[in-house]
């Protein structure tokens, strides 16, 4: 066994020890990136596992791959990896919890302040919020940030909500843009249309990285 599976097994049993409330997932991040993706907050699942977007019934990862925005299939436990093609992830809220109507408001906020200074400090290019609700949750914050062309589509059955894709806000730098929350429990899209929101982002991105090499 090497030092680093060493220090792995380590760290397995006192995670797994915890009570998964207390658990923090750690960002995937580095500079430079091409699109940083920003989670609502951890789920119990990823709380649990260490790892982002580890829920059952969570589409995360299998959309990635079918949207080719990756050129493999990799899986929740492999999240490490994104960073070898310009990805990062994070969460708005660090909390971790079995749904989100727990959360306060004033967590989104603190969020928000936290997720701007890693925004100052990475410098991804694109910042793409993984459900409408985060987005939400944030655009009241972003009155004073400057704006670029809108585009996107609004979802279905609710003409004031945000629209999916590509935001007209610029963060440091940074493009936001939207995607539907590919937890199983999000009704409001299909799959399909999940996997269309993808592909624009994949696109989206391929673009915005030849216009601004």
């Amino acid at each position: 066994m090497t030092n680093r599976d060493e220090r792995s097994a380590s760290r397995g049993p006192r995670r797994a020890d915890a009570h998964w409330s207390t658990l923090r997932l750690r960002d995937r991040i580095a500079p430079g990136l091409n699109v940083l993706f920003v989670g609502i907050n951890p789920g119990v699942q990823s709380a649990i596992t260490g790892h982002h977007f580890a829920g059952f019934s969570n589409r995360f990862w299998k959309l990635l791959a079918e949207s080719k925005l990756v050129p493999e299939p990799i899986t929740y436990r492999e999240d490490e990896r994104l960073m070898e093609w310009g990805f990062g992830v994070t969460n708005l809220v660090a909390r971790p919890s079995p749904g989100i109507d727990g959360l306060a408001p004033a967590e989104y906020v603190a969020g928000w302040k936290i997720l701007e200074r890693k925004i100052a400090t990475f410098r991804p290019r694109i910042v793409a919020f993984v459900g409408v609700t985060a987005y939400r949750a944030v655009l009241p914050l972003l009155a004073d940030v400057p704006v670029g062309p809108p585009a996107g589509r609004r979802p279905k059955g609710d003409a004031a909500a945000p629209v999916i894709g590509p935001r007209p806000q610029i963060v440091h730098g940074a493009r936001l843009f939207v995607l539907p929350n590919p937890s199983g429990r999000n009704a409001n899209y299909t799959y399909a249309e999940m996997l269309d929101a993808f592909r624009a982002l994949r696109r989206y991105s391929r673009a915005f990285r030849s216009s601004n090499p």
